[in-house]
């Protein structure tokens, strides 16, 4: 698959772009395990334009995490134009725009998932981030606004038709939020509409390695990108690319595994951020990293009260000491 000129391979899986959780350092171990391209989390195209600190620290990777993209979202036509352009000075692969984000302050404010309910104004902040950079643009959006308003199959038309690199859509409407099961269904009548030519990402319950060959091979996509599932499991990369070669379903990664590659994600964070915001936002990923262990509980509520790398590597040392009991 190839976005713009970009080579991807033969049916790649990505990692979503989401917010408070694929930071530069969640990134780089999920591109260490075979992740296809990584995004930034999503930044706010009038935080860039106004030269906030916190947009312009989104901006900022490793080479290491390549290929990227980096995901703007906003409802002003004028300022997503400058947000690409400042955007494509850091040298991603790939700009995305987000048409997709249901969170309410996000939609109240015309952005994100909200111009499902506009489409025209959609297709004109498109036109004009295309138009901004010759970096390939993407959009990654939802089936509709709601249950009455699936709209998904004429959108994906008119955005292509603006030179867009692919779409990514996500197999629920932005009522939904994420509840429910993600209806593939629209996604597969995009990839098979005819007049479709670019590639069509299918988003939305890819939760093991044999889920994602049997989305493929039902509905037609060019690939797969995976979000929630990745939280605390990076894994599942190495496991997709396992099941490709082999048709075998890998098994749980080992605790010790567990435990070497959590510390790694902490010491990555803490070389981009600092020890205390990283110890702090490191607690959003130990319910993944250490998800199915039974007697876990005990261990996990300590994790979120810790307040130093130190302290965090001798409580994981002890529980590597307990394998025998917790696994």
């Amino acid at each position: 698959m190839k976005i713009g000129t970009l080579e991807l391979g033969d049916f790649p899986v990505l990692l979503a772009p989401l917010e408070d959780i694929t930071d530069s350092a969640f990134r780089v171990i999920c591109r260490r395990f075979g992740a296809s391209m990584v995004y930034t989390e999503f930044i706010s195209s009038e935080g860039l334009v106004r030269d906030a600190r916190k947009s312009n620290d989104k901006l900022i990777f490793r080479e290491e995490e390549r290929p990227l993209g980096i995901q703007i979202f906003g409802s002003d036509p004028e300022a997503m134009k400058q947000a690409a352009i400042r955007a494509a000075r850091a040298n991603p692969e790939v700009i995305d725009i987000n048409f997709g984000c249901p969170v309410r302050k996000v939609a109240m404010k015309g952005a994100g998932a909200a111009l499902l309910k506009d489409v025209p104004l959609m297709v004109k902040i498109t036109r004009e981030v295309v138009r901004s950079t010759t970096i390939p643009v993407t959009v990654k959006t939802r089936l509709g606004w709601d249950d009455s308003q699936k709209n998904i199959v004429g959108i994906a038309e008119q955005l292509q038709d603006t030179g867009i690199a692919a779409i990514t859509i996500h197999g629920r409407t932005r009522a939904q939020l994420y509840s429910g099961i993600a209806d593939w269904t629209l996604i597969g009548e995009v990839k098979n509409n005819p007049r479709m030519t670019i590639p069509v990402i299918g988003n939305g319950d890819i939760t093991d390695a044999a889920l994602a060959f049997r989305m493929r091979d039902r509905f037609g996509v060019d690939a797969v990108m995976i979000g929630r599932a990745a939280i605390g499991n990076p894994w599942i990369f190495r496991d997709i690319e396992i099941f490709r070669k082999t048709g075998a379903i890998p098994g749980p990664a080992t605790l010790s595994e567990r435990i070497s590659v959590c510390l790694d994600h902490l010491r990555h964070s803490i070389d981009s951020k600092g020890e205390y915001k990283a110890v702090v936002e490191m607690r959003r990923h130990y319910a993944g990293y250490f998800r199915g262990l039974p007697d876990f509980k005990k261990y996990r509520v300590q994790l979120l009260t810790l307040r130093s790398e130190a302290e965090i590597m001798d409580l994981l040392s002890q529980i590597g000491k307990a394998e025998p009991l917790i696994s």
